[in-house]
Parts: C-alpha cells; sequence; structure tokens
C-alpha cells in the first residue's frame, strides 16, 4: 500500500480479510485511498486481527498463544520496525511512534483477559465488559486519526455497541460457548435454553428484540458523548444501527440480522463522505 505500483499481496490479503466482514468499507476507501493512507488501513486490518483472536478460536489456550505473540510483536514494533506485515506498515509512519507503546499493547492485553468471560447477567454489564477490549481498540485508533490529545470516549462506546450486535448475530453458532450473545436476564425473562437459542421461536424472538432495543437506546445515548470518529467506525456505527432497525421490526429478528442489510449504495456513499468530511474538519 506504498502508492507506488500494485499493493503488497500478503498485506492486501489481511485488508480483504477486514472487507470481508465489513464489505460497507469498501465505499470508505474513495475517501481514505490506501495509496495515501496506508496506516489507516493497516491499523482496521490489524483490529480485524486481534478480534478474530479474541472471539473466532475457541480454544482459549490457542487464542492466548496468538494474543501472545501479537503482545510480543507489538511491544517491540517501535524498536525493531515489526516483523508482521501490518505492523510494519504501521510502524514505517511516524505517527506509530507518536502513541504511547501502552496504547499499542492494551487492546492485546484487554482481549487476553477477557477470552474466559461467562455470560453477562444484563445489559449494561455486558456493554462493560465490552468496554476495556473495544475501548483499547477505539482509543488506538482515535490517536491514530486525531492525535493523542482527542477523545475516545464516543468511539469506545460504538466499539462496544457494534460488536454486541455482532456477537448477536452468531446467536446460534455460539449457543454453546460459555459467553452467550445475550444476557442471563434476557435468558431467564424468555425462559430459553441454550438449545431454543439455535431454532426460531416466540421466546428467541422476544429475547432478540429486546437485546436490539437495549442496544438502540444505548446508541442513542451515546450521541452526547465527546469525541470524533474515524471514517470507518463511523461508516461501521452507521450500517450497524440501520441494520438493527430493520431487524428489531422483522417478524424473525435474528433471520433479518443475519440476512444482513439491503444494499444501498447511494445511502453508504453519502454516509462515506458525510463521514470523511467530518474528519478533515476535525484535522482542521
Amino acid at each position: 500500500m506504498s502508492g507506488q505500483g500494485e499493493p503488497d499481496p500478503v498485506l492486501q490479503g489481511f485488508i480483504d480479510k477486514w472487507l470481508a466482514v465489513q464489505p460497507q468499507q469498501r465505499v470508505a476507501l474513495v475517501f481514505v485511498d490506501g495509496a495515501r493512507y496506508p496506516g489507516h488501513l493497516a491499523l482496521a486490518a490489524l483490529e480485524q486481527e486481534l478480534l478474530a483472536a479474541a472471539y473466532g478460536i475457541r480454544e482459549p489456550q490457542v487464542a492466548a498463544a496468538k494474543l501472545q505473540w501479537w503482545a510480543e510483536e507489538l511491544s517491540g514494533a517501535a524498536a525493531s520496525g515489526g516483523r508482521h506485515p501490518l505492523t510494519q506498515v504501521l510502524f514505517d509512519d511516524e505517527r506509530a511512534h507518536a502513541i504511547a507503546g501502552e496504547c499499542w499493547l492494551a487492546p492485546v492485553l484487554a482481549a487476553m483477559a477477557q477470552l474466559e468471560q461467562g455470560t453477562a447477567p444484563d445489559f449494561p454489564a455486558q456493554l462493560r465488559a465490552a468496554l476495556p477490549l473495544h475501548g483499547a481498540l477505539a482509543a488506538l485508533e482515535t490517536a491514530w486519526w486525531y492525535g493523542a490529545d482527542a477523545s475516545a470516549e464516543r468511539a469506545a462506546r460504538l466499539a462496544s455497541l457494534n460488536h454486541l450486535l455482532h456477537a448477536l448475530l452468531r446467536l446460534e453458532r455460539d449457543a454453546e460457548r460459555d459467553r452467550l450473545p445475550l444476557p442471563m436476564a434476557q435468558l431467564a425473562r424468555h425462559g430459553l435454553s441454550r438449545a431454543q437459542l439455535r431454532t426460531p421461536g416466540a421466546a428467541r424472538q422476544q429475547a432478540v428484540r429486546a437485546q436490539l432495543q437495549d442496544l438502540q437506546a444505548s446508541w442513542r445515548e451515546s450521541a452526547a458523548l465527546a469525541g470524533p470518529l474515524s471514517v470507518f467506525r463511523a461508516l461501521e456505527s452507521h450500517h450497524a444501527r440501520r441494520l438493527a432497525q430493520r431487524a428489531v421490526m422483522a417478524t424473525d429478528a435474528l433471520a433479518a440480522l443475519q440476512a444482513g442489510q439491503p444494499r444501498s449504495g447511494l445511502d453508504t456513499a453519502l454516509q462515506a463522505w458525510r463521514a470523511a468530511r467530518a474528519w478533515q474538519r476535525q484535522l482542521g
């Protein structure tokens, strides 16, 4: 992503993995061009790698080993320049060296600390449990895009909420995991067993809808929080809110979530343009 010739295929592979999870970000790349801002893309891809290790690996010991590798990589990258293609791109940029080492390491340590978390008792506890990891990622991202003095409060809340919505999409797949996407209060209120999470039914529909309503309320509250958003975070949050709004009205909310948001190229492009304009204004 140096801006000279074709992008490095290894690096592009990591970016493609991020885009596979968030395909709407392809529109954002019109405004955050990889040739001009290779580190912005590399940081988004790094976040996806850390989240995949934290949530996508079912064996905690395997996940811990992968995260330990990242801890060693990021703690030494300022001096060595890094071994991983993403790290090399990031630490080839002076802004990486302006960010405190603790800020680079914090997401990995938070990911390791939450590997064996169980199901949260209620939605506020679920949000608090998500905040250390997703707040640390938001702090790193905000410092990269806007400098160390910018507040990451709003970005941290939105990153946590976006994660909880994404976790809800995996409800059927993760029904046997220790940490369920629905808090215990919702399971108890609707009399849901783990087995019932795998199949459609009135109780599951009510619980998923209630979770979506809690997410929507917290998204509304986030508007009062301080801090700018990266273009990628702003577009991700807009997409998530639209998806939740559509699903909460559906006959089968979970099926609507899993089907995804109908693609509206104009709406996505407009939101990406607005986010990019806000980014450039913030930089002044």
